[in-house]
């Protein structure tokens, strides 16, 4: 995959935040990620949500290969027909979505992102140093 904007569309209401490169902060970021979905009236989409900024932040943590004092940066944002998950790193690696081997213990996140998200992901360039993956959970109906 190589480089694509974040699309523009209107964002309805927003939550950043900064984690420290610790695979416990993940479990932090889903926390926060569910909180803000339930003030946003989106909680039968939290699930799901939820799974995707596992896989986003997971892939940070693992192959951003920044250095460990750098921070992992995270955005949600409510849209008007779900909700846009970034995660920003330091690393300039992009992630490629693969077909892992059926015997393989790992190597299918992002084909699960692609296919929660409805195909609606991607990677940006950002500010600095470094990328932003991005994903669009879409609301579930009657959300």
């Amino acid at each position: 995959m190589t480089l694509s904007p974040i699309f523009e569309t209107k964002v309805l209401a927003s939550s950043v935040q900064r984690w420290v490169m610790d695979p416990r902060s993940a479990g932090e970021a889903r926390h926060a990620l569910r909180e803000r979905m339930g003030v946003w009236g989106l909680a039968d989409s939290a699930d799901v949500a939820e799974l995707v900024l596992s896989e986003l932040f997971t892939n940070a943590l693992r192959h951003s290969k920044a250095p460990s004092d750098r921070l992992i940066e995270t955005h949600f944002e409510q849209l008007p027909d779900g909700v846009r998950i970034q995660v920003h790193d330091a690393g300039d690696s992009v992630p490629i979505s693969r077909e892992a081997p059926d015997d393989a213990e790992g190597g299918r996140g992002l084909s699960l992102v692609d296919a929660l998200s409805g195909g609606r992901w991607g990677v940006a360039g950002r500010d600095g140093v470094g990328k932003a993956v991005w994903a669009v959970v879409p609301a579930v109906d009657g959300a």
